[in-house]
């Protein structure tokens, strides 16, 4: 989310996370001070995911503390001791792109709270666009994991058909432009999912 009418029509519609992506190169990518008031719409009945990708410490640090967002998602390099030493719950960005087994990824981040498989190749950033085989989808996981990449109103409800995920991670399927929401994409996804789950 980049804009205040993103963050509030979100909220409206009962989403269970919004995200604000520090990721460097991103369209969507915030500095600080743009993150802080649009932090400030989300009320404790939505959770607020803070997106970094191989940030120095001190940037993550001042996230964290500025912020107090109530999950870490890291979408670089980081080690799972890393993403750990914040003290506060983070999610694990694992690259589908490259056809890699993902339940090894996975395997490297034993204090991950969760997970986001996502359709971009390793090393790159997220956010592509990029869907991937769902029927690649790691089976009998304890934690969360979240399905990203290529979602829409018009594809979701198969994506969790195929998958089973614990949730779907949303950006570029419910944009007019990058960084910028469209109101009646975003009605009509989430819409999807919830005749998906009541007809579950």
């Amino acid at each position: 989310m980049t804009r205040a009418e993103d963050v509030e029509l979100a909220v409206a519609l009962g989403v269970d996370y919004i995200g604000l992506v520090f990721a460097g190169g991103s369209p969507r990518h915030l500095a600080l001070a743009q993150a802080q008031p649009l932090r400030a719409l989300v009320p404790a009945s939505v959770g607020v995911v803070a997106l970094v990708m191989d940030a120095p410490r001190a940037e993550v640090e001042a996230i964290a503390s500025t912020l107090r967002p109530d999950c870490l998602q890291f979408h670089g390099s980081e080690e799972d001791r890393f993403c750990a030493s914040f003290g506060m719950p983070y999610w694990k960005a694992i690259a589908m792109g490259d056809g890699a087994d993902p339940a090894l990824a996975m395997a490297r981040f034993p204090s991950a709270r969760g997970f986001v498989l996502d359709g971009h190749g390793a090393g790159e950033a997220g956010g592509s666009g990029r869907s991937f085989d769902w029927t690649r989808w790691p089976r009998d996981q304890h934690q969360p994991v979240l399905l990203a990449g290529g979602l829409s109103a018009q594809n979701v409800a198969l994506a969790l058909r195929t998958a089973r995920p614990w949730g779907v991670d949303v950006s570029s399927g419910i944009e007019q432009a990058p960084g910028a929401k469209d109101a009646a994409h975003m009605r009509a996804f989430v819409a999807a999912v919830r005749a998906h789950d009541a007809a579950s």
